[in-house]
């Protein structure tokens, strides 16, 4: 079989697989809860590989990759180890108990949820707008993924964005949720597989000593705290914002609804299990920017060196173009499986908590729910297609200022509301919410802090700080008022000795 038939019969399978297991999955989605999250039926592996796959995604597998390629080893520290601390802490701390939570109230969305644990309309309306921002990641997966797919067959890249539009969102709008999870897990598997073959396949760059392999390279490629880089230069932007901001992520509609799919708190443990393993394989990705380097290849673009190594690398051997079509064909899987669950978020949550609250109706009609779920995914679709068109230079670091700014705000209301056993007045959440965004948006475009991941740090930071005393004041406020209210409420006793017997008029 040729190169380019097996191409054609790999891409035709994996379209055809794809449109079949959403097909299973719009056979169980009656109405908008099912579209959001399914009926609570899924299995847990199920659910932990795709949320693994929901949170590496084009980032991951095609973007970040660049980073470590231009930066070394403090960007791949930046992302593998301190990133994955955040991830693996933000799940071991909320999952059981947000779940429980949601479970309990009947949230479907992060904004229901909200309104649910804070029972604040005005509240949930600014999730569900901030919320919004998650445009600017589907932003970078499609450009991700038109950059493969216009490296994998000879078309434009123009029309490489308006083919992988159009395939998501033909399966998408079949089965929501569960054509999301089920595409997921087969795209998952197919991820786990090529990651470990690429870290395996390159591993021989390292010539036997990976420290001394990285210093050859030169300058501080090979610190930690590289002081040639703007971006990662030290324990702050290095580990503690990388952890920090990573953990907030995790706050992100299409992440933290996941754990709303789970059916009970046995499913937690395997669900978290699966979700490690699988995102541990796909960190391994980082690596590519090591090879890369250490191969001394020159990339221009930075977001391009995925794309060019494997291209490099798989050429010029007799069973290279067939390596190259299937890991193309994985990246371009890694992409969808974040964002078809973007999709599906973003287009559920504008129904529910911006049409549904302001429309005067206390519920959908059978049916009506699920099908402007379906309109609105199809807007959604096309604004982020028209700003793939001429995206920003760094499509990397425009995602990143878009959704750390979500992540800034979100962090602390969720994180909040989620550990304590009565949530925080709303005055506190909607004080830190507001901080976190503004402080981040602040550091970007005024102060001219060039990693987002700091800025999302000062502004997470400073949120926790403003909520840490609006709810020492306003506890010492209802502590003095329950003592006045004690002191007044107190009779007082009579202290006139009326034992003469007189009569006072």
């Amino acid at each position: 079989m040729s190169a380019e038939l097996f191409k054609v019969v790999c891409v035709g399978f994996y379209v055809l697989l794809t449109l079949w297991l959403s097909w299973v999955g719009m056979r169980k989605t009656r109405d908008i809860k099912g579209f959001s999250i399914g009926n609570k039926d899924m299995s847990p592996w199920v659910i932990g590989i795709t949320m693994a796959a929901s949170v590496s995604s084009t980032a991951t597998f095609v973007i970040n990759p660049g980073f470590v390629y231009v930066h070394g080893v403090s960007a791949f520290v930046h992302y593998a180890v301190a990133g994955s601390a955040g991830i693996m802490c933000a799940f071991l701390l909320l999952t059981r108990r947000f779940r429980q939570l949601g479970d309990d109230s009947g949230a479907i969305t992060i904004p229901d949820w909200i309104y649910q644990r804070y029972q604040s309309r005005s509240l949930s309306t600014f999730f569900a707008l901030i919320n919004l921002l998650s445009v600017a990641f589907v932003v970078l997966i499609l450009v991700g993924c038109s950059l493969l797919l216009s490296q994998l067959f000879p078309i434009s890249q123009t029309w490489s964005l308006t083919l992988i539009l159009l395939f998501v969102f033909s399966y998408v709008l079949m089965g929501g949720s569960y054509a999301h999870a089920y595409t997921n897990t087969f795209q998952g598997v197919m991820m786990i597989g090529v990651a470990l073959f690429i870290f395996v396949q390159g591993f021989h760059y390292f010539q036997g000593d990976v420290v001394a392999s990285l210093r050859s390279v030169g300058g501080h490629y090979a610190s930690i705290f590289n002081p040639d880089s703007n971006l990662y230069y030290d324990f702050f932007s290095v580990f503690f914002s990388g952890f920090v901001v990573t953990f907030a992520l995790m706050m992100q509609p299409h992440i933290l609804t996941k754990m709303l799919y789970l059916k009970n708190d046995r499913d937690v443990k395997r669900f978290l299990w699966s979700t490690f393993l699988s995102g541990t394989c796909f960190m391994l990705m980082l690596a590519v920017g090591f090879y890369a380097r250490l191969k001394g290849m020159e990339v221009p673009q930075q977001d391009g060196v995925v794309v060019s190594y494997i291209t490099s690398e798989f050429s010029g051997v007799s069973w290279g173009p067939y390596a190259l079509v299937f890991i193309s064909i994985t990246l371009l899987a890694a992409g969808m499986s974040t964002l078809d669950g973007i999709l599906v978020s973003v287009s559920a949550m504008v129904v529910k908590d911006l049409y549904l609250p302001f429309s005067g109706k206390g519920q959908f009609e059978p049916g009506r729910g699920l099908l402007l779920s379906r309109v609105v995914l199809v807007g959604v679709g096309l604004l982020a297609y028209a700003v793939a068109l001429n995206p920003p230079a760094l499509v990397g670091l425009f995602a990143q200022k878009g959704v750390y700014g979500l992540a800034a705000a979100s962090m602390v209301p969720i994180v909040l509301g989620t550990l304590l056993r009565k949530p925080p007045p709303v005055l506190v959440a909607w004080a830190a919410a507001a901080t976190g965004l503004l402080v981040h948006l602040l550091c970007t475009f005024a102060l001219g802090v060039a990693n987002p991941a700091v800025s999302a740090t000062y502004a997470i930071v400073l949120s926790a700080l403003v909520a840490g005393i609006l709810m020492l004041v306003i506890s010492f406020k209802n502590k003095k008022s329950e003592v006045d209210s004690e002191i007044y409420s107190t009779p007082v006793e009579n202290t006139v000795d009326n034992s003469s017997g007189v009569e006072f008029k």
